[in-house]
């Protein structure tokens, strides 16, 4: 048995990362998880070259045990490791792997890659809920199999050991702080939340008691399920996909009963590769104007699920568009929590709200009925737009309405303009709060006998 010290400043740092740089602590799960995933991927690639198949497929499997020492473990049939990359990669803090085996492929292949695993850190996570871990693993090709066990603390122990196959296990001894993820309902509900769309599927075995007539527990049945899809809608093809398909997927997502007014399904290539898939609720939703308003779009990166609570995914007036962003290439900070200020994001968000506001602007041209529908329920927001987004202030120009002396529902600037007269250089309009009382003005008599389209602006918001 070999007895070593984690390189770096290890006792800092693995404090730094275990309490610093996550503030979740179920977001170990994900990270254990999304390495798992990475493993299956390398071992994909590798696969490829040679035409053969793993056995059973390529899965990743979850167990627990409950009572007084509880443990969670997390098991892939993937590359495995060797005895230096054991040592190398989880002996080393912040460095990764799958980074390092993304530098060896060629472009093409990276575009074909699912790895997320680009920081040396998520593995770490673990020791927020666990008092000790156990990483069993065995190299595809290799006949050795290794044990590494740390505390987390100092120093890890790296020993020769017996697995019938390739692929990982890590045991998670779970302290105090991570017993309650020794529960089939918590598992079930992070693995959905997280790695749901994780390209491989992924079991769960558990003990479930069995009754008699009495409702009396008569022993334990042991049941495997999978629990997550293991595909994406928005990765396929919109050719492939049914308007059933995307308002199912709406409904699955957004826990609304309607279908959505209508989507928007983009994938986009080049420097940045990302897709994006939008969806417009027929009805708005009813914390629009909360001030706690709950973002309506997921951030996920290369499937793997990342933030559905960051309000900058896009600006404040687009809070109603609910759906996903899932990113090839998007740098996270080390923790995967918190978005980085950073260029590529930048560039997805303004191109997202490009194509958000020119898709609109189709629709009120090809599909008025629809327009009218989205304009009564979302009018208001998109006139917040013109306070706040000074670069996009003339394509929403064009979508806000108004309502008007001379029409009945909504008109928009342009048709207003057309509707002037030779000798008219100006726009009138008249503000308040209601638009009876409006119509009824007084101040409307001198217009109405010259024929003057006057708008009637009865949002707080046209003040």
């Amino acid at each position: 048995m070999e007895r070593k010290q984690f390189k770096t400043e290890v006792s800092q740092l693995l404090h730094l990362i275990i309490h610093s740089l996550y503030s979740n602590k179920e977001i170990f799960l994900r990270e254990l998880i999304s390495n798992s995933s990475d493993a299956l991927d390398k071992l994909k690639y590798q696969l490829l070259t040679s035409g053969t198949d793993v056995e059973g497929g390529l899965k990743i499997e979850l167990s627990y045990t409950e009572g007084d020492k509880k443990t969670l473990v997390i098991s892939d049939n993937g590359i495995g490791m060797s005895h230096d990359e054991l040592n190398d990669d989880l002996g080393t803090i912040a460095r990764s792997g799958t980074k390092k085996f993304l530098e060896n492929l060629t472009d093409e292949q990276k575009k074909n890659s699912n790895l997320i695993g680009q920081f040396g850190v998520g593995f770490y996570s673990v020791f927020m809920v666990a008092g000790k871990v156990e990483v069993l693993t065995r190299k595809y090709g290799e006949d050795q199999a290794w044990k590494w066990t740390s505390d987390g603390v100092e120093k890890y122990t790296i020993e020769e050991a017996e697995r019938a196959e390739q692929g990982t296990t890590i045991t998670v001894f779970l302290n105090d702080e991570g017993n309650e993820f020794a529960n089939r309902w918590d598992l079930e509900r992070l693995i959905k939340k997280y790695s749901n769309h994780v390209a491989y599927p992924i079991f769960l075995s558990y003990d479930e008691n069995k009754y008699n007539d009495k409702y009396e527990v008569t022993g334990k049945e042991h049941k495997r399920e999978q629990i997550n899809s293991a595909s994406a809608l928005w990765t396929r093809s919109k050719t492939e996909l049914t308007e059933k398909d995307y308002n199912d997927f709406y409904k699955s997502m957004s826990n609304d009963t309607d279908d959505p007014l209508f989507y928007i399904h983009t994938k986009a290539e080049g420097a940045n590769e990302y897709t994006t898939l939008f969806f417009v609720p027929a009805k708005a939703p009813f914390d629009m104007y909360h001030a706690d308003y709950k973002p309506g779009v997921k951030l996920y990166v290369r499937r793997v699920f990342i933030t559905d609570d960051e309000k900058e995914l896009l600006p404040t007036y687009l809070r109603f568009v609910r759906g996903i962003i899932d990113s090839e290439d998007l740098p996270l900070n080390v923790s995967r929590e918190i978005l980085q200020q950073n260029r590529i994001m930048s560039n997805i968000k303004s191109a997202s709200v490009k194509k958000l506001l020119s898709e609109f602007q189709r629709i009120s041209e090809a599909n008025p009925d629809l327009y009218q529908k989205f304009i009564e329920q979302y009018n208001r927001p998109l006139k917040e737009g013109l306070y706040s987004d000074y670069a996009n202030k003339d394509a929403l120009m064009e979508l806000v309405r108004f309502k008007s002396t001379s029409v009945d529902g909504y008109t928009s600037l342009a048709q207003y303009k057309e509707r002037m007269g030779a000798d008219q250089k100006n726009i009138y309009f008249l503000t308040g709060s209601d638009e009876r009382v409006l119509r009824n003005s007084p101040l409307l008599g001198k217009y109405k006998e010259k024929n003057i389209e006057v708008l009637l602006m009865d949002d707080d918001i046209d003040d």
